[in-house]
């Protein structure tokens, strides 16, 4: 059964730009593992909102964990931690 997932990311102050390269080069990854980006969208709110939110889809629990454990992805945890302050993800069902 697919999974979706709608992520919210919110940067660390001022790190906008690295957190956008960081999430550019790890959703490149998810082709790899039979996972589509759904949705890319920044809102254009105020600090209180997430810097970016993503809807993402994997065929299947074992697709997700795959990407999740991908070694391209954590080898980049540094660069993450420097740039996400904090990550809140949904599993969410696509209405309509």
């Amino acid at each position: 059964m697919a999974v979706t997932l709608c992520v919210l990311l919110w940067a660390r102050l001022g790190k906008d730009v690295e957190l956008a390269a960081y999430e550019d080069a790890v959703l490149a990854l998810l082709a790899d593992h039979g996972g589509r980006l759904l949705q890319r969208v920044r809102p254009v709110g105020g600090r209180d909102e997430p810097t970016e939110v993503q809807l993402l889809q994997f065929p299947s629990e074992d697709a997700l964990e795959a990407f999740m454990a991908d070694e391209r992805r954590t080898a980049r945890q540094v660069e993450r931690d420097a740039a996400v302050d904090r990550t809140e993800v949904l599993r969410v069902n696509v209405v309509g």
